[in-house]
């Protein structure tokens, strides 16, 4: 997205086990603050990473997943370059600290398709400048159980089957380093559940998604779903949440149709009474339907979010957000979930 009390068991169960397609009941928190700012800040003035009190926060509630959205020029300054050691350094901490809480880490290069402005696939970010990344990226990372690699947050701008050739590059990489991690694949369109099936770039999701090959078959596929007028979860309302609930079921019996699952990356609604009953709405469709999905994560919190960010469960002075009561509602309505 562009910038805009239950026993810990459920933690501790799935993230000591290998996260895979496989997996079941994931409840995930997108922790923002390292996609913070511009390329060049400086760290702790223009962007952060997530602390370790709000990591144990969201695990002492019941979530076992942690989406951690960062820039990929931070890390890699230069392609086809080493990473930066001091934020590969902050990055492995931060990872670190999730899986010591108990929880499952997904890590997101959150760059829409992207390297300093450019588009995957032109002549300044040709597809193997991406797969090198995610090569380099693996090495690092990809032994780990608790780790699943989130290939790149909300692509767009870039058609369907110019995507797919990139993501397919990028998990070869990924397989030819040794790693048999769990990868999440988006959608062009900025990975729209609502979308999914259109046109808005040419072929659409549901038709090009079917050449993407992961010789481990390892993979599941990424939506993201918002519930304003225009979906995208800058306005303060949630006017569009019965035809997000229909795209999200949608979604979901497409994955069925074609033997796959899926995870809802982002989703989200504002404060209002109203909009609760939807979000309630929209964990249900996912964990329904188990054999669709892997499971889902909110969009968002972190520690640099302004209090009143309509979007934000970041507590206040350890006082819960309303949205944060409703998750909770929700996940208590399905106790065995993460068991």
């Amino acid at each position: 997205m562009a910038l805009r009390g239950i026993a810990l068991i459920g933690a501790a169960s799935l993230a000591t086990q290998p996260v895979s397609a496989a997996t079941t009941c994931m409840r995930g928190i997108n922790l923002a603050g390292a996609e913070f700012g511009k390329v060049g800040d400086a760290y702790g003035k223009g962007y952060t990473y997530p602390s370790a009190e709000t990591i144990r926060y969201f695990a002492s509630k019941g979530f076992t997943a942690v989406r951690l959205p960062f820039l990929w020029e931070r890390l890699q300054p230069k392609l086809y370059a080493s990473f930066d050691r001091a934020e590969a350094k902050r990055l492995a901490a931060t990872v670190e600290l999730v899986r010591k809480a108990g929880m499952v880490v997904i890590l997101d290069p959150h760059n829409y398709a992207r390297y300093k402005g450019d588009l995957i696939g032109t002549d300044n970010v040709p597809q193997s400048a991406f797969a090198d990344f995610w090569r380099r990226l693996s090495v690092r990372f990809g032994t780990e159980a608790d780790i699943a690699f989130g290939l790149m947050n909300e692509p767009h701008g870039i058609a369907a089957e110019d995507w797919v050739s990139a993501a397919n590059g990028a998990i070869a990489a990924i397989r030819q380093a040794g790693s048999a991690s769990l990868i999440l694949v988006p959608g062009t369109a900025w990975t729209g559940a609502h979308s999914w099936s259109a046109g808005d770039y040419g072929t659409t999701n549901a038709a090009a998604m079917s050449a993407i090959v992961d010789p481990q078959n390892n993979y599941v596929f990424e939506v993201h779903q918002y519930l304003d007028q225009d979906f995208s979860g800058k306005n303060d309302e949630c006017s569009r949440a019965a035809d997000a609930v229909k795209a999200l079921s949608d979604v979901g019996t497409w994955l069925k149709q074609n033997n796959r699952r899926g995870l809802l990356g982002e989703f989200a609604v504002p404060r209002q009474p109203e909009c609760q009953s939807a979000l309630v709405d929209m964990v249900k469709v996912v964990e329904s339907n188990p054999d669709a999905w892997l499971g889902w994560a909110y969009w968002a919190a972190g520690d640099w979010w302004p209090e009143d960010e309509i979007l934000n469960i970041q507590p206040v002075r350890t006082v819960d957000k309303p949205q944060m009561a409703t998750l909770l509602k929700a996940m208590s309505e399905n106790a065995s979930c993460g068991r």
